[in-house]
């Protein structure tokens, strides 16, 4: 094992979150022959990283807001201490750190876009695309996580073909799967399984483009609509950050408050999913979502915006619902949909079942990453080898 090639990961902060936990499984997963793994975190690291398996060091830089140009040193440095075969940076926030990987002579070089940044959620900002231009001579593979990204490189960033290869995400159904009795109460939830009683939900960090306040506004819309439906929908909210406060505001507002539940951020999500009916995704943009596949691995139905990889994920009419972002209105019809033809929900639950595990599988997916590894790893080994005299 003290042999295989070491992955150096660079992200911007070892949290809860859907590129973390991407991180983390394939770490995981991947055997420990093939590749070691360390994981060097701009910022810092929470304890999250007690999901990581095995001897995983993990690096904290302590990133300083704003412009820290002491950062670069500090991790040529580590970068020149480690030695790694590669260096996998995610997203626009760690790009810039291929540069001093390629100081460092790091052999091979990966970039991973996992979804828009939070100031350019549908990456239309001119700084952005120049910026990811810039740093395009230092990167040897791309790895998008959706159709979406794949396109914007190739684009807008004048990636060539041949250097990106596609990777959705893949979800863990061993710890993602339906109930074996069906759908089961939730630790510390106010509404239990009465008869009739269905709980519409997301899982996610409350702020900015996961849009939360949308599903809210979407839930008091058919609540509107449909008064009689006070009686048998609930509303659960599970994440932390801003827009959870706001998201309760709006709900006392409406005299709905005791119809929904935010309990904050939990660790049980694969617990709370099973006590689900109806899974919703209500963001402005996405990449693949981590959640999205997981309430499908867990025999839900599906309700999400029709932004960046959803469309990737879930069938209009097959596994779920498709919805234009921002929109409340049409969020609240397609819940209604659901709530007047109970069956579907049924239906598109085992059909997104099926989908996740046929198409969107964990194994699969470290599979891919670690052929990618191979290939820069063959590229690079080429351009290292010394020229035979007489060719």
């Amino acid at each position: 094992m003290a042999d295989a090639p070491l992955v150096v990961h660079v992200i911007h902060r070892l949290g809860v979150g859907g590129l973390e936990n991407g991180l983390v499984n394939l770490i995981n997963r991947t055997p420990r022959d093939r590749y070691r793994h360390a994981v060097v975190c701009l910022k810092d690291a929470t304890d999250f990283q007690r999901r990581l398996a095995g001897e995983v060091p993990v690096y904290q830089l302590h990133r300083r807001e704003g412009q820290d140009f002491g950062l670069y040193p500090r991790l040529y440095r580590l970068l020149r201490r480690l030695r790694p075969a590669i260096v996998h940076t995610r997203n626009l926030a760690a790009l810039e750190c291929q540069w001093p990987a390629w100081l460092a002579r790091v052999p091979a070089r990966v970039h991973g876009e996992h979804g828009w940044d939070v100031f350019d959620p549908d990456g239309t900002l001119r700084k952005y695309q120049w910026l990811r231009r810039f740093f395009r001579i230092f990167v040897h593979h791309y790895i998008p996580l959706s159709r979406h990204l794949e396109g914007y490189l190739r684009e807008r960033i004048k990636v060539p073909d041949e250097k990106i290869t596609r990777i959705c995400n893949g979800v863990d159904t061993a710890v993602f799967h339906p109930g074996l009795n069906g759908r089961t109460a939730i630790a510390g939830c106010p509404f239990g399984r009465a008869e009739g009683l269905v709980l519409v939900g997301t899982v996610g960090r409350m702020h900015g483009v996961k849009d939360q306040l949308n599903l809210v506004r979407g839930f008091l819309r058919l609540l509107e609509g449909r008064p009689s439906l006070r009686e048998r929908v609930r509303l659960i909210l599970v994440g932390e950050g801003p827009l959870r406060s706001e998201a309760k505001s709006l709900l006392q507002s409406a005299g709905a408050a005791e119809l929904a539940w935010l309990p904050g951020e939990r660790g049980d999500v694969a617990a709370i999913l099973r006590g689900l009916d109806i899974f919703v995704l209500p963001s402005q943009a996405e990449g693949i979502s981590n959640t999205v596949l997981e309430a499908m691995a867990t025999g839900l139905p599906v309700v999400a915006t029709h932004v960046g990889g959803n469309p990737e994920l879930v069938v209009e009419g097959v596994t779920g619902r498709l919805v234009p972002r921002e929109d409340p209105e049409a969020l609240a019809g397609a819940l209604l949909d659901y709530l007047d033809q109970p069956q579907r929900i049924a239906d598109h639950g085992r059909a997104g079942l099926a989908r996740a595990r046929d198409c969107f599988n964990l194994d699969g997916m470290v599979e891919r990453y670690m052929a990618v590894y191979d290939q820069v790893l063959r590229v690079a080994k080429g351009r290292l080898m010394p020229v035979q005299d007489g060719l």
